[in-house]
């Protein structure tokens, strides 16, 4: 299993940017893909960014390529999200998961953190 807590969230200006951290616990990371997900007023939860955390290779939703990045930290099993030129429909709840890479489902998942960009 994996456990996910996530930090970093706040309230920031359009344009600004902002440090989201997820700090992962588990005997097998090597083995799981991890992802940023959120969930605005009223839409659905999408996806954000995803990383492997062996290889360290990523992926992007369309909505957030060339201005947020997705990191980790192996020595700290902490993975991040660095969120640049924010705008406001960035706004939501942002969730820190994970799952195995050979799986499609996301099982393992944080509490949650408010991102709010104010316009």
């Amino acid at each position: 299993q994996v456990q996910l807590v996530e930090s970093g969230g706040g309230l920031v200006q359009a344009g600004g940017s902002l440090r989201l951290s997820c700090a992962a616990s588990g005997r097998y990371l090597n083995i799981y893909y991890m992802g940023w997900f959120r969930q605005a007023p009223g839409k659905e939860r999408e996806f954000v960014a995803g990383i492997n955390w062996s290889s360290a290779s990523t992926r992007y939703a369309d909505s957030v390529k060339g201005r947020f990045t997705i990191s980790r930290d192996n020595a700290k099993n902490t993975m991040y999200l660095q969120m640049n030129s924010l705008k406001s429909n960035d706004t939501a709840v942002y969730y820190c998961a994970a799952r195995h890479y050979l799986l499609t489902k996301y099982d393992y998942w944080g509490q949650g953190i408010q991102v709010t960009v104010s316009s």
